[in-house]
């Protein structure tokens, strides 16, 4: 038989139940290497979870053979899985590996193809790679351009603004969907839509999944059910909350009895965590979390686009009728929300501090705490410690500073800037004070013997400085 063909049992197979005779068809070597153009092929896929990556590569890498075919071979392919469009090319792992191998002048490739425009760019990220790889004399060929982009061609500009403000609907239309039938499975199924249980709190079984096609596939539902080792500690805080305890008070016993905190709990789900003591935001989160009165919670952050983990406060769904055992009733939980308030003191006056927020470590960095004492409104720095723990013996020491002297030295300080300038209008009172270091972005760092006004960044300042002793008080 001719060396150049062969017979395939699975033609034959496929011929003899079609009626037709055994078909033949050319051997060629997988990885023939036509002569022109060496490409690199870039492909991506969102999730492995929902996705097969094997499958999204085949049918990308196919559509991108098919555009070559005829002017040169793949030599190399970056493949992206667990990726969003929205992640810009230097934090996708495989991208990122493709740009820096472009800008070598060994690399073992000349262009640049995708199997999908969609799949490698949104908005505008296609012009900003396109225009780093042609200035190293490297082109990006996409199947809806029929070959290499032209930048200056104004068909292909044109073609581009429309595949991206194609692709950025695209993204918009799957985000608002997706959180219109979470919502909506939140507030009216009840449903857990995953993520780490609540401390207190384990996953069980609830059933098959609502969708008959999920069910079919083996699909099952899960929900909250009280955690037999944490839920009598989180019963405890609440009604420790509701007996007048502060949390710090909290934080201090649970340490003190040995309690594990969620992070020590739980370690496998909180591995983003390595504290193994209880501190006050980790009983204040679990004191302000409405899933403990057996209701479904969604949304209560969510991620701004483009901001990387960057979270704010999104707006509550609540499901109408619990999903879940609950830990706390409704009524205690409300109860200690209030507790958690502003209140008046015991003096029935309430506490203001005009300075609060501008007033900024020197040793540490921190911001420093407003607190009252002696009858005067003043600030604290505690260098991190706090009454969850005991002091250790080699901590730094507390740095206090009282309101109305700052306020005098910032009077002082500005009243020498006008003498120096001639034209700044020095501020009278101490909320004219207040807008001027509001207006500059600036705040006051305090250190045991000298203040300063610096930007308010995190770096610390090496200025100049007015020693405290220097300020009279009026």
């Amino acid at each position: 038989m001719d060396a150049l063909f062969e017979i395939d049992d699975r033609d034959v197979l496929q011929s003899w139940i079609a009626g037709r005779g055994p078909r033949r068809r050319v051997a060629e070597p997988p990885d023939v290497v036509v002569p022109g153009v060496r490409f690199a092929f870039y492909g991506r896929t969102s999730t492995a979870e929902f996705q097969d990556p094997v499958t999204s590569r085949a049918w990308q890498r196919e559509v991108a053979a098919a555009l070559v075919a005829g002017h040169g071979t793949i030599m190399a392919e970056f493949f992206d899985v667990g990726c969003s469009r929205r992640v810009s090319w230097e934090r996708r792992p495989e991208a990122a590996a493709l740009l820096k191998q472009a800008q070598g002048v060994d690399r073992p490739f000349d262009a640049v193809v995708v199997g999908e425009f969609e799949r490698a760019f949104t908005d505008r990220q296609f012009e900003q790679v396109a225009r780093l790889l042609r200035r190293h004399g490297v082109l990006v060929w996409l199947p809806e351009a029929g070959g290499p982009v032209d930048l200056d061609a104004p068909t292909h500009r044109v073609l581009m603004q429309v595949l991206a403000a194609q692709s950025q609907r695209e993204v918009v239309r799957s985000r608002h969907r997706t959180m219109a039938a979470m919502t909506a499975q939140t507030i009216e199924q009840g449903r857990y839509m995953g993520g780490r249980p609540p401390y207190g709190y384990r996953l069980v079984d609830a059933g098959p999944h609502p969708n008959q096609a999920h069910a079919g596939w083996g699909r099952r539902c899960r929900r909250l059910d009280p955690d037999p080792d944490t839920a009598l500690h989180v019963r405890w805080m609440f009604a420790a909350r509701l007996a007048g305890r502060s949390v710090a008070g909290i934080a201090r016993e649970l340490n003190e009895r040995g309690v594990p905190c969620p992070s020590a709990a739980d370690p496998e789900r909180n591995r983003h965590r390595g504290g193994q003591v209880w501190n006050l935001r980790s009983v204040a989160v679990i004191l302000a979390n409405p899933r403990y009165t057996g209701r479904q919670v969604w949304s209560r952050q969510r991620s701004l686009p483009g901001a990387g983990r960057s979270t704010v406060a999104g707006e509550w769904a609540v499901s109408r009728t619990p999903s879940h055992p609950a830990l706390v009733s409704d009524a205690d939980f409300i109860t200690v929300q209030q507790c958690r308030a502003a209140r008046r003191c015991a003096d029935g006056v309430t506490r203001d501090y005009v300075l609060a927020g501008l007033v900024q470590c020197r040793v540490c960095g921190r911001r420093m705490d407003s607190h009252w004492v002696n009858g005067c409104a003043g600030y604290r720095c505690r260098h991190g410690h706090h009454s969850a723990r005991a002091r250790p013996a080699d901590a730094a020491r507390n740095i206090y500073v009282r309101e109305d002297v700052l306020l005098v030295w910032l009077a002082t300080h500005f009243a020498s800037d006008r003498r120096r300038s001639g034209g700044a209008v020095e501020p009278s009172t101490a909320e004219e004070v207040v807008a001027r270091l509001r207006a500059q972005s600036t705040v006051i760092v305090c250190g045991r013997a000298n203040w300063t006004l610096a930007p308010a960044e995190r770096t610390l300042p090496s200025g100049p400085t007015i020693a405290p002793a220097q300020v009279r008080m009026g």
